[in-house]
C-alpha cells in the first residue's frame, strides 16, 4: 500500500475542530451542547452584504483577477485609509480567506527550513501553515501570569539564528485576547529591523477592542514598510467566516511580487464572497456599535462567572473574543473529551477547546482550555455553571 507524505503524517489536528466527532456523538443521544470552543460569531452577516448576492444574473460565472476584483480593492485601501492606514491598491492583493494570506505570506518569505518566531500561546492553525510550507514554528512563551504579554525582547533575540526569517503575531490575539500595545509594538519593529527580518501580523480581529484601548497596526510604524506584512479578513468583522475572503498587504514589493505569483497558481479567490465582501464595505458604524458592546458585555460576564470557579484562573482580554482559563485538571484534552462522551448536567454539556494544541512547545498549556465567548450572555452563564459542576465530579 502506498504511504502518505511525512509532511501529511505531521500535519497537527486542530484543537478547535478535533472532538466534533464527540459532540456529534453526545447531541445524537439528546445532550445539548453549548460550543465554546470556536470563533464562530453569533451575530448577523451586515444585511448589505447578503444584499448583493441576492439577485444577481450572472450567465457566466468567471473568473476574477488573480489579486481580486479592482474594485474590491481600491473600495478596501479607501476602508483602511479611512482608518488611519497607509495602505494603496498595490499593496493588496485579496485571498481566499486569513488562511491563503498567511500561507503566501511564508511561502514568499522563507524556504524549506527556514525558522519563524511567534509568542505562544497562538492560532493553532500556524502549525499547520508552518508544516505545509517545510517551515520550522520557534515559540517564545508568554504566560497567563503576566496576561501574555509580549515576552522581553531578549528572549526573541536569543532564538534569532541565521535561519530566522520572521516574527509572526496575532494582534489582538487568538487564543489569548492580548492587545499589543504601542511600546510593544515598536519594540518588534526596532528588533526585526535590527536583524534584517519581517513582521507578520495577522490583523483579523482589529475591531474588536474594548475598554477604550487603541490597536496599533505594523502598517503605521514608520521606517517598516520593508519589513511589515498584515494579514487581514472579513471572517469575524462582519460575522462572514465563510465567505473565506481575506487579504495580504504590504509596502514591499518584492514580497507582493513573489505573492502575485502564488496567488496566480490558485488563479482567483472566489467571486460570489469579493462581491459580498466588497458591499460589506457599506456596512454602517451603527453595527460595529453594536457589536463591540454586545462582545464586551460577554467577556465581562464570562471573567465574572469564570472567576467564581475554585482553582480556575484567566487571563482578561482587551479583544478578539477569546480567554485562556488555567484549569485545576491534569489533562485538559481528556477533560475536554470526557465532557462530550461521558458527562452531562440536566442534559447538557460543554465543548472547550484544549489549549495544548495553541503551543508548539511539548508538555506546556496541558491544564489550560481556550474559550470564546461568541454565545450569549444567558448561554454563557449556563455553560459556566456546567463547567463548574463537570469540574467538582471529574477524576484526572
Amino acid at each position: 500500500m502506498p504511504k502518505i507524505s511525512n509532511k501529511g503524517q505531521q500535519m497537527p489536528e486542530s484543537p478547535i475542530r478535533k472532538l466534533v466527532p464527540y459532540a456529534e456523538i453526545a447531541k445524537k443521544r439528546g445532550t445539548k451542547v453549548y460550543h465554546l470552543n470556536i470563533g464562530q460569531p453569533d451575530v448577523k452577516t451586515p444585511e448589505v452584504a447578503m444584499n448583493s448576492i441576492k439577485n444577481l444574473t450572472f450567465e457566466v460565472l468567471e473568473y476574477s483577477h488573480s489579486a481580486g476584483f479592482e474594485s474590491y480593492r481600491k473600495k478596501l485601501a479607501s476602508y483602511y485609509q479611512t482608518h488611519g492606514l497607509p495602505i494603496n491598491v498595490e499593496d493588496i492583493i485579496i485571498t481566499t480567506g486569513g488562511s491563503e494570506a498567511l500561507l503566501f505570506a511564508m511561502g514568499s518569505t522563507m524556504d524549506t527550513d527556514d525558522e519563524i518566531i511567534i509568542p505562544e500561546p497562538f492560532y493553532a492553525n500556524y502549525n499547520g501553515f508552518s508544516t505545509a510550507s517545510g517551515v520550522k514554528v520557534v515559540p517564545v512563551i508568554s504566560t497567563i501570569d503576566d496576561g501574555f504579554a509580549l515576552p522581553p525582547i531578549a528572549d526573541f533575540e536569543k532564538l534569532i539564528t541565521p535561519k530566522t526569517k520572521a516574527i509572526l503575531i496575532c494582534n489582538p490575539g487568538n487564543p489569548t485576547g492580548y492587545l499589543y500595545s504601542k511600546e510593544e509594538i515598536y519594540q518588534l519593529a526596532e528588533m526585526v529591523k535590527k536583524h534584517d527580518l519581517f513582521l507578520i501580523a495577522d490583523e483579523v480581529y482589529r475591531e474588536f477592542i474594548y475598554d477604550e484601548a487603541i490597536h496599533y497596526s505594523v502598517m503605521n510604524v514608520p521606517g517598516l514598510e520593508q519589513h511589515a506584512i498584515m494579514i487581514d479578513s472579513v471572517s469575524k468583522r462582519y460575522s462572514m467566516c465563510g465567505a473565506r475572503i481575506g487579504c495580504i498587504v504590504s509596502k514591499n514589493k518584492e514580497v507582493m511580487g513573489a505573492a502575485m505569483k502564488f496567488a496566480q497558481a490558485r488563479l482567483s479567490p472566489p467571486t460570489f464572497a469579493q462581491i459580498a465582501s466588497e458591499a460589506a464595505l457599506d456596512t454602517p458604524q451603527s453595527y460595529f456599535d453594536e457589536v463591540i458592546t454586545e462582545y464586551k458585555d460577554r467577556r465581562d460576564t464570562l471573567i465574572e462567572e469564570l472567576n467564581k470557579i475554585e482553582g480556575v484562573k484567566v487571563g482578561h482580554p482587551r479583544g478578539a473574543f477569546y480567554c485562556i482559563a488555567k484549569l485545576p485538571v491534569k489533562n485538559a484534552d481528556h477533560f475536554a473529551q470526557w465532557l462530550l462522551e461521558s458527562y452531562d448536567f440536566n442534559g447538557e454539556t460543554v465543548m472547550v477547546a484544549p489549549a495544548a494544541g495553541f503551543y508548539s512547545t511539548p508538555g506546556v498549556g496541558l491544564d489550560e482550555v481556550r474559550i470564546a465567548y461568541v454565545l450569549k450572555k444567558e448561554d454563557l452563564i449556563k455553560a459556566v455553571r456546567i463547567l463548574k459542576e463537570a469540574l467538582a465530579v471529574y477524576s484526572n
